[in-house]
């Protein structure tokens, strides 16, 4: 069996039943932009990476990443009929191997009882590794309430597959959590940003000073006045701070700690530092928010150039035209999604009617997508309140 050094990526995924997704099969490319309506399930799309992360990470398991998700009734598509199991069915691999690992689970569960796994397949290369329901299944049906993925014992021949669902990390960043992380225990990988002062001061000094002069360097452009930028105790609080010094009339300048960083400045800081951070696949949700468009207009050729170094996939959520207005965007890089009576669509924005004609004619590609995603009677918000 062949191996590569590249880094691995999803390539592809297929759902059923899966929340808004009747059934979506699609290929993924290593920057992915998912746009769409209000409520057409780009948030949901993102959460299917994060279910498998959730089954492996410590303290989770197939269980525990159901009940996060309000059980399976919350999960399966309200538009799902007699084929009613959940099921998610992902490739993990390279640009040479793009099939080097396929992970397929799926599961339901009957009323008043716990999720049980239909079936769980490992294949590498095509190859399957692992098969279930097997033997001690059916010897013991309780054994389908946990996944192999999840289990020490079980997942020797494809740790290489755990490891890279281990290391995945989701990021929503909440200014005000940055703010007050002082004042409740953060959870490690917070998902909305809450930990990211303890994951600053965890860093191992030289690569922490590196990557603070990198996004002091990133945040200037969006800041102008931001002269300086580190890691600070309060020596009276004993607590740890990101703070910035801002050049203005006075000769000296003036500190300024995270607690009066603008929203803006923190979702940058917290994206940057994500960026930088890990090297699994980063799912992004909607990070053009509280930005400048000049701003937003450049997340893309940066996200470009971190996967020239580290080749670490990015998915990203977005509203903005903004976002997508980079000449570098590909069609296949762009996912719409596009609601339906029989659930939400996911396709690849080349796929879309006349979309090459109209690249041709001189369209923008902002212009070819933002109508897919508009709410049908938009414009009758205006008339709240007559």
């Amino acid at each position: 069996m062949r191996s590569s050094s590249q880094p691995l990526r999803f390539t592809h995924v297929h759902l059923r039943n899966w929340r808004n997704f009747l059934e979506v099969d699609t290929d993924l490319q290593r920057r992915v932009f998912l746009v769409g309506a209000n409520a057409s399930g780009k948030s949901n799309f993102l959460n299917v990476f994060r279910f498998l992360h959730d089954i492996v990470k410590v303290g989770g398991g197939l269980q525990q990443a159901v009940e996060d998700r309000g059980g399976v009734s919350s999960i399966r598509a309200l538009t799902a009929r007699r084929r009613s199991d959940i099921e998610v069915d992902v490739s993990v691999g390279t640009a040479a191997v793009p099939k080097l690992w396929r992970y397929r689970l799926s599961f339901t569960a009957e009323r008043g009882k716990l999720p049980t796994i239909k079936r769980e397949t490992v294949e590498r290369e095509g190859v399957v590794v692992r098969e279930r329901p097997d033997t001690d299944d059916l010897e013991d049906p309780a054994l389908l309430t946990q996944t192999h993925l999840e289990q020490t014992n079980a997942n020797k021949d494809f740790r290489p597959l755990v490891g890279f669902f281990n290391g995945l990390r989701y990021l929503h960043v909440v200014p005000q959590l940055i703010r007050e992380a002082d004042s409740w225990r953060s959870i490690d990988n917070d998902p909305y940003g809450g930990d990211l002062l303890v994951q600053v001061a965890k860093a191992p000094q030289k690569t922490r000073e590196a990557r603070l002069r990198k996004i002091q360097k990133a945040l200037t452009i969006a800041v102008p006045q931001l002269a300086k930028l580190e890691l600070w105790r309060d020596p009276i609080r004993n607590t740890w701070h990101l703070r910035g010094k801002y050049e203005h009339w006075r000769p000296q300048g003036a500190w300024q700690t995270e607690e009066r960083f603008s929203d803006g400045t923190l979702r940058l800081l917290g994206l940057l530092w994500a960026v930088l951070d890990g090297s699994g696949p980063l799912l992004l949700e909607e990070p053009e928010l509280s930005l400048h468009p000049e701003v937003i207009k450049e997340i893309p050729g940066m996200l470009a150039r971190l996967q020239r170094s580290s080749g670490r996939q990015v998915m990203v959520s977005t509203h903005s035209s903004h976002l997508l207005a980079d000449e570098g965007i590909g069609l296949d890089e762009v996912l719409v999604l596009v609601p339906t009576g029989e659930g939400t669509t996911v396709q690849p924005v080349g796929k879309l009617r006349d979309v090459q004609r109209l690249l041709e004619g001189g369209v923008q590609l902002p212009e070819i997508v933002m109508p897919h995603t508009r709410p049908e009677h938009a414009e009758q918000l205006s008339l709240f309140a007559d």
